[in-house]
């Protein structure tokens, strides 16, 4: 099974719901809502006249609340929209909400003010307003601009909430094709023939190093098969599963190979999604030749606290491998997926280096 394209799918569609995000979508809410707050505008606002007699006729009177409505509903769509790209997220819901109110009630306040007071002034509607009309008119736009906003924000909430339970159930779908690829890559009969092979001349050589082979053997599948109940492990944990799968590949390459751990003690319980370090040491040496007199160096070391480098000399095979970069297109999609800063490669003649954001788990 390829994971590929399955990332792809995944990625496809999360991006799609991002995009959307950003935009508010309510082509048909304002074809309907504005003329439908104009017609409110009109039945609540415009009957006022002491004499009973309107000054002007029904569509006149609608066409004004129609303009009127239009410059509140995009003022305080503006608001919305504004709000909603600096407070995006589902965590930021409070920020938004008391951003979004606090604009939106001042705004309509400016804007309905400076409207009556236009009337009043131009004696547009033949009769001056009172203190009372202005608060009546201020009060009314105010409670129709929540309930629009109101509206808005909540589409937008559940949209958030139904895109944040797509990317977990993808997360969780991608991570599961890692570990079951992982396994494929592992249990196959090559590599137990080499381990068990290993095994069979360490138990007649030294039995106490076999035992110490078994037990790296068992740790290594032990990780392996509890690796996807979690979307993100501890560093340390994860070095401690290449310490154990590093013990297994010198039995098989003998010098041929080096793994180099430079760490940081305060980076240890940073998170990372969980074989990411297998995935490149397997990648490494994948791609390259294994020789004893010429070994393939891995220096595992982290840059600061927040962030972590795998860097491997390159020593190019005689017969180059085939390769779709699955293994990195899979730890680049996680890391967009856990929402991360983006996985930089970098390649030159000498070497190959892959740096990994450590995620905070506090």
């Amino acid at each position: 099974m390829e994971i590929y394209p399955i990332v792809c799918q995944l990625s496809t569609a999360i991006c799609k719901l991002k995009t959307q995000m950003t935009r508010l979508n309510d082509k048909w809410f304002r074809l309907v809502g504005i003329p439908l707050g104009a017609l409110m505008g009109h039945i609540i606002f415009y009957n006022r006249n002491i004499t009973g007699d309107e000054r002007f006729g029904f569509w006149t009177i609608y066409f004004i609340s129609l303009i009127e409505t239009v410059i509140v509903w995009e003022s305080i769509r503006f608001v919305i929209l504004y709000f909603r790209k600096r407070f995006p997220g589902l965590d930021q819901t409070r920020k938004r909400i008391t951003g979004m109110l606090i604009a939106s009630v001042l705004l309509t306040f400016v804007i309905r003010t400076l409207n009556i007071w236009f009337y009043d002034k131009t004696l547009l509607w033949g009769y001056r307003f009172p203190l009372e009309g202005y608060l009546h008119g201020v009060f009314v736009a105010v409670l129709l601009v929540i309930i629009i906003g109101g509206i808005y924000e909540g589409i937008y909430y559940f949209s958030m909430w139904h895109r944040t339970s797509l990317e977990a159930e993808s997360l969780k779908k991608l991570h599961l094709e890692t570990q079951l690829d992982s396994l494929k890559t592992q249990i196959n009969p090559h590599f137990l023939f080499n381990n068990f092979g290993s095994l069979a001349s360490l138990i007649t050589e030294d039995q106490q190093k076999a035992v110490e082979f078994v037990e790296e053997l068992s740790s290594v599948y032990r990780y392996l098969l509890k690796a996807n109940e979690k979307t993100v492990t501890t560093l340390d944990e994860e070095l401690k599963f290449i310490h154990s799968y590093y013990q297994l590949v010198k039995k098989r390459f003998a010098n041929g190979i080096v793994i180099v751990q430079e760490i940081d003690p305060a980076a240890l319980q940073s998170g990372i999604p969980p074989l990411t370090l297998q995935l490149l040491v397997e990648n490494a040496i994948k791609h390259n030749a294994v020789l004893p007199d010429k070994p393939l160096g891995i220096t595992i070391s982290t840059i600061g606290s927040d962030t972590l480098s795998i860097v491997n000399n390159i020593q190019k095979k005689s017969s180059p491998v085939e390769s779709g970069k699955l293994g990195l297109k899979n730890i680049t999609n996680k890391y967009k997926l856990l929402r991360q800063p983006d996985v930089k490669i970098e390649q030159t003649e000498k070497y190959f280096k892959v740096t990994v954001p450590l995620i905070k788990t506090i």
